[in-house]
């Protein structure tokens, strides 16, 4: 994958999205690490931080400072 593609971010975060709608990332379990996430995806750090970020403006996760990123109760 060319990580320069500016839609490489867009598509990490769908996959999240969709497995977190799908229920393999339940409320309150953390999602891959941002390390895991450019292993899996083969992209920069930046990359996957980005991905994360926007889910997290979307409300579906919630980072936790030094700990990571976290599925939001989507119900509540």
């Amino acid at each position: 994958m060319d990580d320069h593609d500016p839609r490489l971010f867009a598509r990490i975060a769908a996959d999240l999205r969709r497995r977190i709608q799908d229920g393999e990332f339940p409320p309150g379990q953390a999602l891959p690490s941002i390390t895991t996430l450019c292993q899996e995806w083969h992209v920069a750090r930046m990359t996957a931080a980005h991905a994360l970020q926007v889910l997290e403006s979307e409300g579906l996760v919630r980072r936790y400072e030094g700990r990571g990123y976290f599925v939001t109760d989507i119900k509540a």
